[in-house]
């Protein structure tokens, strides 16, 4: 059965307790995060599915109002950095989570949550409920606030991951074009590393030894950054203006193996095509993963040794029941993700499933069937644990 859907907007705001401003506009000591309740008209509900992406609104995915049109509310919450991630730091996203958590049930009066991690939404949703669960992190990995331990955040009642991946800074450190020698100058390249080079003998399929340098050498870049990153910001914390910011850009960010050769990490994906348009135009392009950003936010979203919203590293702790997805044809987390991330968590509660024909968004004329898929597998899994519309 089919409901008819309205969306009902509002907003949480919450007193800023930072020393610094980093989301544009707004009043300065209070956080507010534009939020939307997409629900059915006709079907009253004690549970509620929250929705929140780092930076990505998720209002009109096909996903939520399909949720939605099957009897199950949810909440699409932007975090303060909706759109700009620039000096995003992903303790003060799961602080917003928090809020939003918290409103859901004291002033909503939802009695149950599940956080609905779609994308980048499912390492913070899995982060969020490490600490809701087991509070360990009292800074950003600069130093800087907000401490998670004095929260007090509501750890929910389960966790939906949607076409996730493991982290921001994994799928970043993935898609790192090592080939660039000069951070200052993205000319400056290595040819054997650089998978748009004509000349580059390695084409796919790629073997097995060329895969393994090139991963290397990401990472490598990676730490190289975070070193210079770090230096840069000791440095002005031994300044007499210790919170000042330094601001970046990162070139080089949509070089990964996988979007040219589809029998890495195998999937029913476009080979040649990425999630954010042709993949040389966007490694070389104004917009990417991490192409502006700043000392800080390094730190904690994009640093492959320092940024903790990992789903891998947090998923262990959970306790909650936790539904996996990912889609057949997604070009974005191919499937090494779902199972690294199926297996790390440590809830006895869990499943993971293939959406066959699947594109990330669901979007597209031969979307319809991998769609009604995915909601009828949520749908089942929502009530069996008494978290459906009817709980």
């Amino acid at each position: 059965m089919s409901h008819h859907v309205e969306r009902v907007p509002y907003v949480i705001a919450y007193a800023n307790t930072s020393g610094t401003r980093d989301a544009y506009g707004g009043l300065t000591e209070v956080i507010t995060l534009d939020s939307i309740l997409v629900k059915p008209t006709d079907v009253p509900s004690n549970t509620v599915l929250v929705l929140m992406h780092p930076v990505s609104s998720g209002t009109y995915l096909p996903i939520v109002t399909a949720l939605a049109r099957a009897g199950h509310h949810i909440i699409v919450c932007n975090s303060r950095y909706r759109g700009a991630d620039a000096a995003l730091l992903m303790e003060k996203v799961v602080q917003d989570l928090g809020e939003c958590v918290r409103d859901a049930k004291k002033r909503l009066g939802y009695d149950k949550v599940v956080l609905a991690g779609w994308s980048g939404g499912g390492s913070l949703s899995v982060y969020y409920q490490q600490q809701a669960q087991h509070p360990t992190v009292t800074s950003s990995p600069s130093g800087d606030g907000p401490d998670l331990t004095e929260l007090d955040l509501v750890p929910a009642d389960g966790i939906l991951l949607m076409a996730a991946h493991i982290s921001r800074h994994h799928t970043l450190t993935e898609c790192l074009d090592p080939s660039i020698l000069d951070e200052t100058d993205p000319t400056r390249r290595d040819p054997e590393l650089d998978l748009y080079h004509p000349d580059n003998p390695d084409q796919p399929p790629y073997t097995a030894e060329f895969v393994t340098r090139y991963r290397q050498a990401q990472h490598d870049r990676n730490r190289r950054i975070t070193a210079w990153v770090k230096e840069k910001l000791a440095t002005i914390q031994a300044s007499d203006r210790p919170q000042d910011e330094f601001c970046f850009v990162v070139h080089g960010t949509m070089a990964d193996p996988t979007v040219l050769d589809p029998a890495l990490d195998p999937n029913d994906r476009e080979p040649g095509e990425s999630y954010l348009g042709e993949p040389q135009e966007v490694n070389t392009g104004a917009f990417g993963l991490a192409r502006f950003t700043t000392l800080r936010s390094w730190l904690s979203q994009w640093s492959i040794d320092d940024a903790r919203g990992d789903a891998v590293a947090c998923g262990p702790d959970i306790a909650v029941p936790t539904l996996v997805l990912y889609n057949a044809a997604d070009n974005v987390c191919t499937p090494s993700h779902a199972y690294r991330i199926h297996d790390a968590l440590g809830c006895a509660d869990k499943e993971l499933h293939e959406i066959p024909g699947a594109n990330h968004y669901y979007l597209g004329p031969d979307q319809r069937e991998p769609l009604a898929k995915a909601i009828a597998l949520v749908d089942g899994w929502l009530h069996a644990r008494d978290l459906g519309p009817a709980a």
